[in-house]
C-alpha cells in the first residue's frame, strides 16, 4: 500500500520537474536577450530590428508548422494567440528594444523583474484560480524588491525609457499568461509558433517602412545578436517555455522569471562591460529566495 503510494506521488512529481527544468530553461534563454537586442543594434534601427526578427521568427515557425503537418487551431484558441502575437510578437520586442536605446541593459532587466507578478495577476484573472497569501506576499517582495532596485539606480526618478519597459511587461505579462492557459490544451511550440505568424503580417509591414529609413550595418555583433533574438528570443525559448507552463501552471512558472534579470545582470557585465552596483548581490538573495517561497507555496 505504501509503495503504491510512493509511486503515484512519484508519478505526480515527475511531470512538475519536468515542466520545472523546462520553464527555468526557457527563463536562462530568455535572460539574453536584451545583451542579444544591444547587439543587434549595433547594425539596425530599433524599429527594423523588431520587424526583422518577427519576420525570421515567423519563417522558421512557419516551417515547422509545415513540416510536422500541424493542425490549424480551434476556433476557440484564435482570440488567444492573438494576444500571444500583439504581446510577445509585437509589442515587447518593440517597446523593450525602443528602451534599449537609452536605458542600460542591467536597468532595463530589472524593471522587467516585475513581470512574474503581473503574469500570476492577469493568469489569476483569466482563470478564476487564486494562488495562495503565502505565494502572493513572496511575489510582492520580489517584486517589489525588483521596483527598489530599479528607483536606486535611477535616484528615484523614472525615465522614458521606463515607461516603454512597463508598457512592455503588461502586453508580455498578457501574452504569457493566454499562451500558459493555451499551453494546458495544445503543445507550447504551436502557441507561439502561430502566435509569430499571426505577427508577421504586421512585422513585415514595420521591415518594409523601416529598412529603408534606418541605416543598416552587417557587423558581426549584429548578425549575431539578431540570430539570437530571432531564433531563441522570439521563437526557441518560448518553446520550452510555455510547454514548462502548461505543466507546473502559469502562476509558479512565472515566478521562476524573477530569477531572469539577476542573470540578465550577469551578462551584461560579461558580454557588455556594464557596470554592475553592490546593490545587485543583495536583491539577487532576496529574489532567490522568493523564487524558493513561491515554488513551495500551494495554491488554495
Amino acid at each position: 500500500m505504501n509503495t503504491k503510494c510512493s509511486d503515484s506521488a512519484t508519478e505526480r512529481e515527475t511531470p512538475l520537474r519536468h515542466g520545472t527544468l523546462l520553464a527555468g530553461l526557457g527563463v536562462v534563454s530568455f535572460s539574453f536577450s536584451f545583451p542579444a537586442t544591444v547587439w543587434a543594434l549595433d547594425g539596425f534601427g530599433p524599429w527594423s530590428a523588431t520587424g526583422v526578427r518577427g519576420v525570421l521568427a515567423a519563417v522558421i515557425a512557419l516551417s515547422a508548422l509545415v513540416a510536422t503537418r500541424a493542425p490549424l487551431p480551434a476556433r476557440a484558441d484564435w482570440p488567444a494567440l492573438a494576444v500571444v502575437a500583439g504581446g510577445c510578437g509585437i509589442g515587447f520586442p518593440l517597446l523593450t528594444t525602443l528602451a534599449l536605446q537609452t536605458s542600460s541593459t542591467a536597468h532595463s532587466a530589472v524593471v522587467i523583474g516585475v513581470l512574474p507578478v503581473a503574469t500570476a495577476a492577469i493568469s489569476a484573472v483569466l482563470t478564476r484560480h487564486h494562488p495562495s497569501r503565502l505565494f502572493w506576499a513572496a511575489a510582492g517582495t520580489g517584486a517589489a524588491t525588483v521596483i527598489v532596485f530599479t528607483l536606486l539606480q535611477n535616484r528615484g526618478q523614472p525615465t522614458v525609457a521606463d515607461v516603454y519597459l512597463f508598457a512592455a511587461l503588461l502586453v508580455c505579462a498578457a501574452g504569457y499568461a493566454e499562451g500558459g492557459r493555451l499551453s494546458a490544451h495544445m503543445p507550447g511550440w504551436r502557441v507561439i509558433a502561430w502566435g509569430v505568424v499571426l505577427a508577421a503580417p504586421v512585422n513585415l509591414v514595420v521591415s518594409a517602412v523601416a529598412l529603408p529609413q534606418e541605416p543598416v550595418h552587417l557587423t558581426v555583433k549584429a548578425l549575431a545578436g539578431m540570430a539570437y533574438i530571432a531564433g531563441v528570443s522570439q521563437f526557441g525559448a518560448f518553446v520550452v517555455w510555455y510547454q514548462g507552463m502548461g505543466l507546473i501552471g502559469v502562476p509558479k512558472a512565472s515566478q521562476l522569471q524573477l530569477a531572469q534579470p539577476l542573470l540578465t545582470l550577469v551578462w551584461s557585465v560579461l558580454l557588455l562591460g556594464e557596470h554592475l552596483t553592490p546593490a545587485a548581490p543583495m536583491a539577487a538573495v532576496i529574489v532567490l529566495a522568493c523564487i524558493v517561497v513561491t515554488q513551495r507555496a500551494r495554491s488554495s
